[in-house]
């Protein structure tokens, strides 16, 4: 039984041009950095800045916005370096197949299964509930039963859930055109933020910067980052542990530029233009998250900020309510384009695993007019649909971010490998201090890793654990690599 047979990446190349299961190129650089940007920003910097501030870091949130970014980017070096070489849908599934071999492969494609599927439906719920505070603003409250807090079915989810999915059927281009609108929409809204909080910051609220640590309920009992369980360390809030605790959940802000990789296979010059979106996306996000990290705790004391819309809420505490308005309707673009992008990446892992046969092959077919996996699509749509529309998520955050970072744990690995395994492949791009930097990747992604719940922990085993089970059920006795191995 070999689990670990590896698909080569001229095979993975030439299953990219069977005209059954050939996805259309339209893509450019520009294209994939508002990828990116349209799934990076969202969550994050509408949400999770004024709830890691005032629950974990205090105002040194930018400096925990600084080590995600810096760990994001180490992994985008290695990312970029293997959509280089290897443009074909499925990312860090196809990257693991290629060099670490098929089980590898599987238990990654599986771990973005429930990083990108859960995260569409926790997004999506978010937008469901910007978009209800919208209208109740304009006299138009929804009721209870479908909207709000705890609704029996959350229906606004739902439809904008069905409203993208008709959106990525319909093309890969219609699909980075309206993904652009939304995008220049948000980015607007952002700097917005950034110049016209400038005038309401006060330098009181920076003091302490690193405020001293404390106990608190919410790091207690399972709720704690492992790492302080397995040294002993008394759970805390705040102080220089709480950065890193911080930098761990605000981690989840940055998932997005890896999904740029899953749309490789679509891009029309991928050897230059993937790294390029990728490196590109991460770095203005980047920029972006600290400066209004910096502007929302120099605004309104850390202590006092919203959790749930600390952007605007920080504008109506200063008598600003137009711009709350305005910086709303920014929230809800950004986090459409965040579910569209997310689906996106979900069906392209999906489909690279279905054309392997670790899922049914059926599954890949190309619509003939739209050029895209429209009968995968549509199906990821309606789980993703009934996630959003009967689940009740709390805080999964976490959930989905160990979930990337295994994957970058993984990929940066596999570029060490590939480079000793494969030296002769032609790299478009190559990432610099091979094998110093994907082993400061895996060390720094690991690091963030401790810090998450130790809820999180058995959640994502238990997870693993199932994908383990599907894949020896069914994906090894349909494999294709499997099927090549007999015939030889």
């Amino acid at each position: 039984m070999d689990i670990f047979r590896t698909k080569s990446v001229e095979q993975s190349i030439r299953d990219t041009e069977d005209p059954e299961h050939q996805l259309r190129k339209r893509l450019t650089a520009l294209d994939l950095t508002v990828f990116g940007i349209g799934v990076i920003i969202g969550t994050g910097i509408f949400v999770l800045t004024g709830q890691v501030a005032k629950e974990t870091a205090g105002p040194a949130v930018a400096i925990s916005f600084v080590v995600a970014g810096v760990v994001c980017g180490l992994a985008a070096l290695c990312y970029a370096e293997f959509a280089s070489t290897i443009p074909v849908a499925g990312s860090a599934y196809t990257f693991s197949f290629a060099t670490l071999g098929e089980f590898p492969a599987w238990v990654i494609g599986w771990d973005l299964i429930l990083e990108l599927a859960l995260a569409a439906a926790v997004v999506a719920v978010g937008w469901s509930g910007y978009f209800t505070s919208m209208l109740e603003s304009i006299g138009l409250p929804l009721p209870a039963a479908i909207a709000g807090d705890d609704p029996v079915v959350n229906v606004p989810a739902v439809v904008v859930v069905a409203i993208l999915t008709a959106v990525l059927v319909a093309g890969i281009k219609l699909s980075s055109r309206v993904n652009l609108i939304l995008v220049i929409t948000k980015v607007a809204v952002v700097l917005l933020v950034i110049v016209a909080g400038l005038f309401f910051v006060k330098a009181a609220n920076y003091t302490p910067f690193v405020p001293d640590p404390v106990s608190t309920p919410r790091v207690e009992g399972l709720n704690a980052p492992l790492i302080q369980v397995l040294f002993g360390i008394t759970p805390v809030a705040f102080g220089v542990i709480g950065i890193f605790s911080a930098a761990a959940i605000v981690f989840f802000a940055f998932i997005g530029f890896d999904i740029v990789a899953t749309a490789a296979e679509e891009t029309i010059r991928p050897q230059r233009d993937v790294p390029r979106g990728i490196l590109g996306s991460l770095a203005i996000c980047t920029v972006l998250y600290v400066a209004v990290s910096l502007v929302v705790v120099g605004m309104q004391r850390y202590s006092r900020l919203s959790t749930s819309a600390p952007l605007s809420d920080a504008f109506t505490a200063v008598g600003q309510r137009w711009l709350a308005t305005i910086i709303s309707l920014g929230a809800l673009a950004g986090l459409t384009t965040v579910v569209l992008v997310l689906l996106l990446g979900q069906t392209r892992v999906l489909f690279a695993m279905s054309r392997d046969g670790l899922m049914p092959r059926s599954l890949s077919r190309v619509h003939p007019r739209f050029g895209t996996p429209a009968t995968l699509t549509v199906i990821i749509g309606v789980v993703t649909m009934a996630l959003a529309g009967f689940v009740s998520f709390g805080e999964l955050a976490e959930l989905v971010n160990i979930g990337t970072l295994f994957a970058f744990v993984v990929v940066s690995i596999g570029v060490w490998v590939l480079r000793r395994t494969r030296p002769d492949l032609p790299r478009a791009f190559r990432a610099p201090f091979v094998p110093v930097l994907p082993v400061v990747s895996v060390l720094a992604c690991l690091y963030l890793m401790l810090n998450l719940p130790v809820e999180t922990w058995l959640r994502f085993v238990i997870w693993m654990v199932i994908g383990v089970v599907v894949y020896f059920a069914y994906g090894y006795r349909h494999s294709r690599a499997g099927a090549a191995e007999t015939l030889r």
